[in-house]
């Protein structure tokens, strides 16, 4: 189930099909991340806002939270401990954490709490002190709506996460990420085009300074530029609890084909106290298969990947299911963070990075230092993503899309939701018009649908072939 589909439940629920590392549950819009990035503010615990049109799907914010009277404020405690006792990856530890926030409940502590924003922080520091979890965290549901005008303003396009791709002097590539998007397929649009320009460069910087983590699959994904031969790589694994049990699962993860590869040259990580969850994981494996040599800050120590689960008053709780495990180590960051190679404070590392290339920049950061831009994302509506989006939803309405009109990978990855969307599609009658709105944060076309009892908002990214890579409706 897709984030913007996520139904409200307070149940304890199994892993869903797209877990997180940090807080991407598939095509994300890190709303916060992005801002954080360009004004240079520390992360806040982890990046749990960034959700793309959850809030419109499971709440339909749009107007300012309201306060949470004494029963709103135990229905969610309830909830939450619940959860925590079903679902959180250590039992014994989701356990003592429900019995911290009922008892705190009990004492009065959360009576005064009846601004929203005051009561989930109060909740995440409550937890924070029974788990030491990164990942685990409260929010007011409405923290992971759109940005403002002036956030909007301030951030960069990226295409599937990836901000750019240059060749520096000295023949160094050098690409930023600010997020592991998923599903794979937009991850994909991004990091192929951007690590094929970068092919030929005698090293490469990989910038994950303030990349906030993301989806696991694409952290394998581009991982595995990294690791050649004809036999996969077991890189790691993960283990999930199952619900309600103490008893867990694992999740293997191995190398999978890549278009190019980068192969026996130096490959430096840029990394800060904002490198969190799943971009910590890249770090962490590709430091672990000495494939790569970390300069900067030690990372934020969140290993837990898990999903948003909504509680009463309009809250959400990020819930840690599962951990990281690697197959050098057998170990993880959690708690300790990934510790350079080479430290270095943050605005600092790029430039130590150069020097450690036999390179003396006369700047530290990569605008002044890049001659050759190689990729930059796209920043205009690609053509042709109308019509194919008014054919993918009409014959979603009467059916299963045609081969023909999606890619197999996309035909893959959707399977699992047709019949709720076709659903959805259902109670909106006959399409009307498909209005183009914007070129979304990863390089997705935004469009307002009108129907003839509704409206809707949907993405859609075509592939080179113009098939659909990936389509969704975001409220």
């Amino acid at each position: 189930m897709r984030a913007s589909q996520t139904r409200p439940s307070h149940s304890p629920r199994a892993p869903p099909g797209n877990y997180t590392c940090g807080s991407i549950l598939t095509t994300p819009v890190i709303w916060r991340s992005l801002d954080r990035r360009n004004r240079g503010q520390p992360r806040e615990m982890s990046m749990l806002r960034s959700l793309l049109g959850v809030l419109a799907a499971l709440f339909a914010v749009t107007a300012q939270a309201q306060p949470l009277d004494a029963a709103t404020r135990r229905a969610a405690v309830d909830a939450a401990a619940t959860q925590l006792r079903a679902l959180y990856i250590f039992p014994e530890v989701g356990a003592r954490a429900a019995d911290r926030i009922e008892a705190q409940l009990a004492a009065g502590a959360y009576d005064p709490l009846s601004d929203p924003d005051a009561f989930a922080k109060r909740l995440t520091a409550d937890l924070a002190e029974a788990t030491h979890d990164k990942h685990l965290h409260v929010s007011p549901a409405e923290d992971f709506g759109p940005p403002t005008a002036a956030h909007a303003a301030r951030m960069p396009h990226t295409q599937g996460g990836v901000v750019r791709a240059d060749r520096l002097a000295g023949d160094i590539g050098y690409l930023e990420l600010i997020g592991f998007v998923g599903p794979l397929t937009v991850f994909k649009s991004g990091v192929d085009p951007a690590m094929a320009a970068l092919a030929d460069a005698r090293a490469l910087i990989i910038d994950l300074r303030h990349n906030g983590g993301g989806d696991a699959g694409s952290v394998r994904y581009l991982t595995s530029f990294f690791l050649g031969g004809a036999k996969p790589v077991h890189i790691g694994d993960l283990i999930w609890r199952n619900p309600a049990a103490a008893t867990f699962r694992t999740q293997e993860f191995w190398s999978v084909p890549t278009p190019t590869h980068y192969l026996g040259k130096p490959v430096l990580i840029l990394t800060s106290h904002d490198t969190f969850s799943g971009a910590e994981g890249f770090t962490y494996d590709m430091q672990a298969l000495k494939r790569g040599l970390v300069v900067g800050e030690t990372t934020g120590g969140g290993a837990h990947p898990g999903h948003m689960i909504p509680l009463p008053g309009k809250l959400m709780v990020f819930m840690p299911i599962g951990r990281s495990s690697s197959q050098i180590t057998h170990s993880n960051w959690e708690g300790t963070g990934v510790t350079p190679d080479v430290a270095a404070p943050a605005d600092r590392a790029l430039a130590v990075a150069l020097e450690r290339l036999g390179q003396t920049p006369a700047a530290g950061e990569v605008d002044a230092l890049s001659p050759t831009p190689l990729f930059r994302p796209r920043a205009a509506r690609q053509p042709g993503s109308d019509l194919a989006l008014r054919r993918y939803v009409q014959t979603l309405a009467m059916g299963t899309p045609s081969t023909r009109l999606v890619t197999p990978e996309w035909s893959k990855e959707s399977r699992e939701d047709l019949a709720e969307e076709k659903a959805a599609l259902a109670g909106l009658g006959p399409l009307r018009s498909v209005r183009f709105r914007e070129v979304g944060p990863f390089g997705d076309n935004i469009y307002d649908l009108g129907f003839a009892h509704g409206q809707a908002r949907w993405m859609v990214l075509l592939a080179r072939d113009g098939r659909i890579d990936a389509a969704f409706p975001l409220m």
